[in-house]
């Protein structure tokens, strides 16, 4: 029987939020059985309280937003992500602004932070999510689906297509054989180069840099364009290189980039409510579809109690 494990003391964070770009202070709890992920808002008051479950999902632009009435906490996604993959039950996260630090756009200050000192076992057994029926949502115009299918374990595959002759086409998975800390975790977010400026003049990225995202180059880019980008992430010279990626950028895995929507498809699906027990599989998936089928889960839970 597994049991329900919490972190082992406090682990403080501080850092921008990549589309606010407004530093907060963020600190992982111990936090006592049964609790699940709470986020706090110290900024607001010591009511400011989200829980971290689907149906208080509010936005899903680029990142994942949960709410409860005004208190808000954005880009939770690589925390939920690397609390799921180190099998964190529960644990209390305080945080004095409204989104996460980005750190350096991958879950593994996190990962590193719990693996140093290991896991509290506590004396509760964990609570899986299993299901009796297939889930899937399916988006026509976009390409995406995600599919939740009754198993005796847990596995994720993802497949990513984006059109890139950078890219091409890549997929990912995670299971029981997978060390999500060494294999997932280090895993950067990613954008492509031409959609910068629309990100930047739709109030989104501001707290991007080449330290924080792997940035494609796609299309050709005129020296117009690279100086203003430039200037834009405050960085003196931007190199547009061979390989397609800014700065000449060393991947972590040739596969990276589909292994960081693996990340962000674990921390969405967090949302459910806890571990999931069931196959996944996904295509072209983000973070809207994702919380939809965590939401589904959780309909589906409701409905069988």
């Amino acid at each position: 029987m597994q049991l329900q494990q919490t972190i082992r003391k406090s682990y403080s964070f501080e850092g921008k939020g990549l589309h606010t770009g407004k530093v907060a202070k963020m600190v992982l709890k111990p936090a006592p059985e049964d609790t699940g992920i709470i986020f706090k808002r110290t900024d607001i008051g010591g009511d400011a309280i989200v829980e971290a479950l689907a149906e208080n999902v509010s936005n899903t632009a680029r990142s994942t937003t949960i709410s409860n009435g005004e208190v808000s906490v954005s880009t939770i996604e690589h925390l939920l992500s690397a609390l799921t993959g180190m099998g964190v039950d529960n644990v209390i996260v305080e945080i004095d602004n409204v989104e996460v630090p980005i750190m350096d756009g991958s879950a593994r200050p996190y990962v590193e932070a719990i693996w140093n000192d290991g896991l509290e076992v506590q004396d509760a057994p964990r609570r899986y999510i299993t299901l009796d029926r297939t889930i899937e949502v399916v988006n026509e115009e976009k390409g995406s689906v995600v599919r939740i299918e009754p198993a005796e374990e847990f596995s994720y595959d993802i497949k990513i297509d984006f059109n890139s002759k950078v890219l091409g086409v890549q997929h990912a998975c995670w299971n029981p054989s997978v060390v999500y800390a060494s294999e997932i975790g280090s895993c950067r977010t990613f954008v492509f180069f031409h959609e910068l400026e629309y990100l930047f003049n739709n109030n989104l990225v501001k707290g991007g840099d080449i330290d924080n995202a792997i940035v494609i180059v796609e299309h050709p880019v005129t020296p117009e364009q690279v100086g203003r980008l430039s200037r834009l992430f405050d960085v003196p010279a931007l190199e547009v290189c061979e390989n397609g990626y800014l700065n000449n950028l060393n991947l972590h895995f040739e596969n990276e980039c589909a292994r960081h929507k693996l990340l962000d498809l674990i921390g969405d699906l967090r949302l459910s409510g806890g571990f999931l027990k069931a196959k996944v599989t996904a295509e072209r998936a983000g973070h809207g579809i994702n919380t939809a089928a965590a939401k589904q889960v959780r309909a589906s839970l409701k409905s069988n109690n």
